[in-house]
């Protein structure tokens, strides 16, 4: 049986201007990017509570060595989240495209892709 259609979510630099095509933008982060001005973020939604841990993101500290112990900390993390927390955020995914907004220089090893691999996952089996 053919999977229904998944929502769009895509993933940003905070510093990257934002596009009529990015959806929901919903900063990913516990802490406010730095030397970025609020206005100019053009962020919907704030999911500071769902972000790594401080204690987390400082282990972390984007050592590329640490990246897969990172990937399983920060997903017990999620699993570990208030369920309420998690369905609402779901429930923002679902329901339109969405663009998780992060801070990182790393595009491709960083939290919003964790969350992103881990939103999917859910979508696809609720």
């Amino acid at each position: 049986m053919p999977k229904p259609h998944l929502p769009r979510i895509r993933l940003k630099r905070a510093y990257e201007a934002p596009a009529p095509d990015d959806g929901l933008r919903l900063l990913v982060e516990r802490l406010w990017p730095r030397g970025l001005r609020r206005d100019a973020a053009h962020i919907d939604h704030w999911s500071k509570d769902l972000a790594p841990s401080s204690e987390l993101r400082r282990w972390y500290g984007h050592v590329p060595e640490r990246w897969p112990e990172f990937r399983t900390r920060y997903l017990a993390e999620l699993d570990a989240a208030e369920p309420e927390a998690i369905r609402e955020f779901i429930g923002l995914c679902r329901a339109q495209p969405v663009t998780f907004v992060f801070a990182a220089r790393d595009t491709t090893r960083n939290s919003a892709v964790v969350l992103r691999d881990y939103v999917l996952a859910r979508l696809d089996t609720q």
